[in-house]
């Protein structure tokens, strides 16, 4: 992976998206005094079962900020598209290009865009909302930096074209081109960023307790990637250059 940058911006689309691997890279950039912000599409308010939507946005926003603050993530944004019916389209590009000219970043970091998890017959099906942010970042990175997209956000926001998106890295791919080296530190606060989602792991019925689920989730999708590294610990992304 690229390091020579200095800012980035995670967009995906619920609390807890980044904290399924991608954190441990976002720690390792963290401690190198790269600045990272998270653009949460939705407040997560379908992500708990047993939890009424209006409740589950209070808690899974303070999962989200405790998670981040692990990993040395200060900025966290929040936008209200609704949790479990993202819909791509114009809608959604028009926010994701405002908050790429607001935050200027070099690298903009997704989620898993592809139908699916892995790679060959039988992976299991990814899901809509995914699919949907992961797509429309992709469109709106080229898109922020011509200014006839979206003018008014020029006119009535005060928000500057940005053509100096670089590179989109999406996570949780099944067809990774790249990936990150990770050290025990990264890897420690990776786990500790996930367990903070407590109430949305408890939700989903695990039986252990959330640090050890972590642990053994993390574990297993960093040695994954570092296999193919031939490195202990990786996070894998699959890189599109931007530009011509």
């Amino acid at each position: 992976m690229p390091e020579d940058w200095e800012r980035a911006l995670a967009i995906v689309a619920h609390p807890d998206d980044m904290e399924y691997g991608a954190a441990a890279a976002v720690s390792h950039w963290a401690d190198q005094g790269k600045e990272i912000a998270y653009l949460l599409v939705t407040r997560g308010e379908a992500g708990i079962d047993g939890m009424a939507p209006a409740e589950a946005t209070r808690v899974r926003e303070e999962e989200q900020r405790a998670s981040c603050a692990v990993v040395g993530v200060r900025a966290v944004e929040f936008l209200d598209h609704r949790d479990g019916v993202i819909e791509e389209g114009v809608a959604l590009r028009r926010d994701l290009v405002g908050a790429i000219r607001r935050h200027r970043p070099e690298l903009l970091i997704t989620l898993n865009h592809h139908d699916t998890w892995g790679p060959g017959p039988g992976s299991p099906w990814n899901t809509p909302d995914h699919r949907a942010v992961g797509r429309t970042t992709l469109d709106a990175a080229g898109c922020a930096g011509n200014r006839w997209i979206f003018p008014e956000q020029l006119t009535e926001e005060g928000l500057e074209p940005w053509g100096g998106v670089r590179w989109v890295a999406v996570a949780g791919s099944p067809r990774a081109t790249h990936a990150v080296g990770v050290s025990d530190d990264p890897y420690a606060k990776a786990v500790a960023s996930l367990a903070e989602h407590r109430a949305y792991i408890e939700g989903l019925g695990v039986e252990k307790e959330p640090r050890e689920y972590a642990r053994e989730f993390i574990e297993q999708m960093l040695r994954g990637a570092g296999e193919q590294l031939g490195t202990e610990l990786a996070v894998g992304f699959e890189l599109y250059p931007q530009g011509w």
